[in-house]
């Protein structure tokens, strides 16, 4: 089993990177908001810390629509496997609690 260092979990916020993997399969700040059900403010300065922590402007206006960078790419690649993951065993764990 592979010991996770929980000094790099203490101060970030998880949900950040739902909201970036939602802005990445939307296309766009207010879809994603519409989808995570808050307001595109809110979308918007969870991005704006998100490109702090990784020193990359991440999505780039086109028009409506943003367009990531190839940074952004990346994330997206190793994050959606490993969101997905999760989502599977928390969905599991809300099915067996629910099991009487």
């Amino acid at each position: 089993m592979t010991t996770v260092d929980v000094r790099h979990f203490l101060e970030f916020d998880l949900n950040t990177l739902v909201t970036f993997l939602v802005v990445y399969q939307e296309g766009g700040v207010s879809k994603a908001a519409k989808r995570l059900n808050v307001t595109q403010p809110a979308v918007s300065n969870v991005l704006g810390k998100l490109r702090v922590r990784f020193g990359d402007p991440l999505f780039v206006p086109c028009g409506r629509s943003v367009r990531p960078t190839s940074k952004a790419d990346m994330l997206a690649q190793e994050l959606a496997p490993a969101l997905f993951i999760l989502q599977v065993l928390i969905a599991g764990a809300c099915e067996d609690e629910e099991r009487p």
